[in-house]
């Protein structure tokens, strides 16, 4: 081992020499900016907002790389460098021109700055390979500067780099990467094919999404005979649909907006036998993403050309009253106080600040529910129930591989157990929630759920619903026709 580590010593000292008499160019200046730049990971700050300002993967990107810079800012400023003290390179190594300002006094290894870069750009890849790319030139950069300004050893920057791309790749155990694949699988259908919009109505919901496509100008574009209709503030969504699904003359509903708005459109589309087109100009777009449809062109060739597929639809009936409609997920529990905590402060912080303000909110407020599933009383945090099999398994459902499968994905955090939410918080981080008894998932066609105590709120498809004590959720196979591309 000491030998091992004479050898290593003597390589290290020779790369950094190599580096030191390196002739004088332009890229000095350049190198010791970017260095500067990085730190406190100000740099990857910066670029992660740039990421942000596009919802969809450059956004998830910036949010991942963020999670991962921390991850590996922990371990190299908490257990690296107290536990592996170095001194770092001599300051006459590299010539004066070269040497930072304020150069740093602590161990030198690992190497933070390298951390943080490679933590950022391979979570960056993770979820936009473009982007990813496109970062990963300058964090090689800034890994390097470290060397060349005279501050790191290469051994650190090895290290370093090795412990951000590790805490990258550790934000997977608690925050999948949705495979880049084709659309979930579902059971293929012809459906009417309209080439102008002809026998088409679309309800518009203008205040969905940001901005980046404008659904007036893409329909008259593309639908120019289809009807459309702009339901006002305060009116009753389900009932402007009905109004626009009982006229004669429409064949096709068509629905441009986020999920809310799609599933209150499907609802009605279920109800009258009608398909339904979907024009995602919401902000996440989850049951368009589901279908295969990438953008707003591709709804149009699937209308054009009739192509589409039949899906299923949960439903859920509340004390008994009228049947409602999800097609993603509905929830009860600490998400429903969520969402109304974000509604009412993302006006004033935008919607991102508003959403983690809202989960440390309820997450330090929130309460157990008594509850009977099935007839068996359980005591939980929250209970989720997806319309189909969710994919991956534990406590992160992002996608589906398929849409008619016939059933329920019913998933509940266990309350009955001591330090119940720590146990699951720290299940989640490892990626052994599959292991831990106070998670529990199963599939089921139907759900009865009782609650032992005062209503509560249920929360589908991203907004909050009415209040309960009883709940009969339901997997309705084949319940919709959509325009989907060809997979």
């Amino acid at each position: 081992m000491h030998r091992v580590i004479d050898h290593a010593r003597r390589a290290d000292g020779r790369l950094a020499l190599g580096s030191a008499v390196l002739p004088r160019t332009a890229a000095d200046i350049g190198l010791k900016v970017l260095s500067t730049s990085a730190n406190h990971s100000m740099l990857w700050l910066g670029v992660a907002a740039l990421l942000g300002l596009r919802s969809g993967s450059t956004r998830r990107a910036a949010i991942r790389g963020i999670a991962a810079i921390a991850g590996a800012s922990a371990t190299t400023n908490l257990v690296g460098k107290p536990l592996l003290p170095r001194r770092r390179p001599p300051a006459g190594l590299v010539a004066p021109h070269r040497r930072l300002t304020a150069p740093p006094a602590s161990s030198s290894f690992p190497s933070g700055h390298a951390a943080s870069a490679a933590a950022f750009a391979t979570a960056v890849a993770l979820e936009s390979p473009v982007a990813g790319a496109l970062v990963a030139p300058v964090a090689v950069a800034v890994a390097y500067s470290r060397v060349h300004t005279g501050v790191h050893w290469p051994s650190d920057v090895a290290v370093g780099a090795a412990i951000g791309a590790g805490a990258a790749w550790a934000t997977r155990l608690w925050w999948p990467v949705r495979p880049v694949a084709h659309a979930a699988e579902a059971t293929l259908a012809q459906l009417p094919a309209l080439r102008d919009g002809a026998g088409m109505a679309v309800l518009v919901n203008p205040e969905a999404g940001d901005g980046a496509v404008s659904p007036q100008e893409w329909i008259g574009r593309h639908w120019p005979a289809a009807q459309v209709c702009y339901p006002g503030s305060g009116r009753d969504l389900v009932a402007e649909v009905d109004r626009l699904a009982r006229r004669e003359s429409a064949r096709v509903l068509g629905v441009a907006g986020g999920d809310g708005t799609v599933a209150a459109v499907a609802a009605v589309a279920a109800r009258h036998g009608m398909p339904l087109a979907v024009l995602p100009t919401g902000t996440l777009n989850h049951f368009a993403t589901d279908l295969g449809i990438s953008g707003t062109d591709a709804v149009a060739d699937a209308v054009r050309h009739g192509h589409g597929c039949t899906v299923d639809l949960g439903t859920v009936r509340i004390d008994g009253q009228r049947t409602r409609w999800f097609l993603n997920t509905a929830s009860l529990g600490g998400y429903p106080d969520m969402v109304r905590f974000r509604e009412k402060w993302q006006r004033r912080w935008g919607k991102w600040p508003a959403t983690a303000a809202a989960l440390v909110r309820v997450l330090h407020e929130s309460t157990p529910l008594e509850l009977e599933l099935d007839g068996r009383r359980q005591r939980v945090w929250v209970l989720f129930v997806g319309n189909g099999a969710y994919a991956p398994r534990g406590f992160a459902p992002t996608w589906r591989p398929n849409l008619d499968n016939g059933l329920l994905d019913v998933r509940y955090v266990r309350a009955d157990a001591r330090f119940s939410r720590l146990r699951f918080v720290a299940a989640a981080m490892l990626g052994s929630l599959k292991r831990s008894r106070i998670y529990v998932e199963r599939a089921c066609p139907a759900l009865d759920v009782a609650v032992l105590g005062g209503p509560i709120a249920l929360a589908s498809d991203g907004e909050v619903g009415p209040r309960g004590s009883r709940f009969r959720f339901a997997a309705r196979e084949a319940a919709l026709r959509v325009y989907r591309p060809t997979p």
